[in-house]
């Protein structure tokens, strides 16, 4: 059994790292503090993110900037509706060797790195969408019959544009529950625009220095794992996941507003993002304010608004919200 105090000690030793590698974030990318904390809470957890936001937030420079502060080999693919799946994965090309030998050598593709940015996702053909799954999933890929193991940590962190659908093809329902979190990413206030002007324009900018190490990224994510979790979050995140399923009794009321809700898998990200968020907190355990704040970019993508829903002018965040009150009871979710 694993000495509690050692435990204390490595979770507050990991809680001060992170907040080396928040603030070095927060030198490049200004003003999105949540932003970086829920992104930083899904690689944490091993997991992905769906970035959604309009372009010019800064959603290419947070990925390039993570890529370095955490110590990760960064590749980026440019989603277009004429990429295919070799172009993602790899394939195998047949060489002649100077005694007239041939033998055919794989060449890796983009998926081969530690920290994948795939812009724009919804832009490229479902076909192309899917080579993904396996990646995402499974942390390998298979070409040609063989099996090729990915960079270790494995993280993707694709984006949307939520308004410009035209030459696009939405996520299907089981590529979005492949990604931990979706990360709303929105305008700044004004002083941190201000801030960002002043940072961006000048002769020079200001550089994010390294944190992590890969090795040191999966050693966090073991000592995530090894927090413990009271029974009470632990009841909390039941409740809220299986009040937003229409099919289940706790999920009567929303019957009439939802086509589908959350699995499974929904309630095990909730469990890992409230330890991560307790983490980038400072604190040893997760709370229940941290299952309400975690729930909406856990729970957004993995729900539907039925038609009848939509025509009420109804939103998913709002449902989602209400959801929260009545089933957590907790006047702090916002």
């Amino acid at each position: 059994m694993a000495d509690p105090t050692q435990l204390v000690a490595e979770i507050e030793s990991l809680g001060a790292r992170l907040a080396q590698a928040k603030a070095s974030i927060n030198q490049r990318f200004i003003g999105q503090d949540k932003v970086v904390d829920q992104v930083l809470a899904a690689m944490l957890c091993g997991g992905h993110a769906l970035l959604v936001g309009l372009p010019g937030l800064g959603k290419t420079l947070l990925v390039d900037t993570l890529s370095t502060v955490m110590g990760l080999k960064g590749n980026r693919i440019q989603f277009t509706p004429d990429l295919m799946p070799a172009d993602i994965l790899g394939s195998e090309v047949l060489e002649t060797a100077a005694d007239g030998s041939r033998a055919f050598r794989f060449i890796e593709g983009p998926v081969f790195c530690q920290l994948l940015m795939a812009d724009e996702i919804n832009r490229a053909s479902p076909r192309t969408q899917s080579a993904l799954l396996q990646a995402m999933q499974e942390k390998e890929v298979t070409i040609a019959g063989q099996h090729r193991a990915l960079g270790r940590p494995f993280h993707v962190l694709a984006t949307q544009n939520p308004i410009e659908q035209e030459g696009t093809y939405p996520l299907p329902e089981a590529q979005l529950d492949r990604f931990l979190l979706q990360v709303n990413v929105e305008y700044p206030t004004r002083a941190h625009e201000r801030d960002i002007l002043l940072a961006t324009t000048g002769a020079t900018e200001t550089a994010a220095h390294q944190v992590f190490s890969a090795e040191e990224l999966l050693a966090a994510q073991t000592v995530l794992r090894r927090m413990p979790v009271g029974d009470q979050v632990v009841e909390a995140i039941l409740d809220l996941v299986r009040a937003c399923r229409p099919g289940e009794a706790e999920g009567r009321d929303l019957a009439g507003s939802l086509s589908w809700g959350p699995g499974p898998r929904a309630a095990q990200a909730l469990m890992l993002t409230v330890r991560a968020r307790a983490l980038l907190d400072g604190r040893l355990v997760p709370t229940i304010a941290d299952v309400a704040a975690m729930a909406k970019p856990v729970l957004e993508h993995r729900m539907a608004l039925s038609f009848a829903a939509r025509a009420r002018g109804e939103t998913l965040s709002g449902l989602i919200d209400r959801t929260i009150s009545r089933s957590l009871k907790l006047e702090a979710a916002a």
